[in-house]
């Protein structure tokens, strides 16, 4: 995963961007993987674990109605929480994770649900479900792999978006 954390860091210090990053279920994991890499800070602005739901509410500012109506392992929440870690830490760009890592379900979702997202500096945003299995420690692993190689797909996509605007289309 290493290489996947160190290919998007890479990505964003050539860009002069930086990053933030919103866990729940991952619980640090995805921080962890970046700092891992030597030089992450230069693009690496800092993370929130919003493990309860209100820390979610409170300081990433996911909607209390939409956290009271469809709880915290939800698309829209995983995206609110990726714009509100963005916001919070003055980043470019803003990920998260949220789900069910279990060993048992919650808000009406099974184990090896999650939902990661993407929130970017030109109002990007994207969010993937994943539907994972094995164990708790498995869930949340692959759910740091998937967000980190999703965030590294909307990098790349950006980049031939910007490159395609600067060619005036062609």
């Amino acid at each position: 995963m290493t290489s996947v954390a160190a290919q998007v860091l890479r990505r964003l210090w050539e860009r002069d961007e930086t990053l933030a990053v919103a866990e729940s279920l991952t619980g640090g994991l995805v921080a962890a993987e970046l700092t891992g890499v030597p030089g992450a800070s230069r693009c690496f602005r800092g993370s929130v674990t919003a493990y309860a739901t209100v820390l979610k509410r409170d300081v990433l500012g996911v909607d209390a109605a939409l956290l009271a109506e469809r709880g915290a392992v939800d698309p829209d929440v995983a995206v609110a929480m990726a714009a509100g870690v963005r916001r919070a830490l003055g980043a470019d760009w803003g990920i998260s994770t949220t789900g069910v890592a279990g060993p048992e379900p919650q808000d009406g979702k099974p184990v090896g649900t999650v939902f990661v997202a993407v929130s970017g500096p030109g109002g990007e945003q994207k969010v993937v479900e994943l539907r994972l299995n094995g164990e708790r420690a498995d869930i949340r692993r692959e759910s740091v792999r998937s967000l980190l190689e999703l965030l590294s797909g909307e990098l790349a996509e950006n980049a031939r978006a910007q490159d395609t605007e600067q060619n005036g289309g062609n």
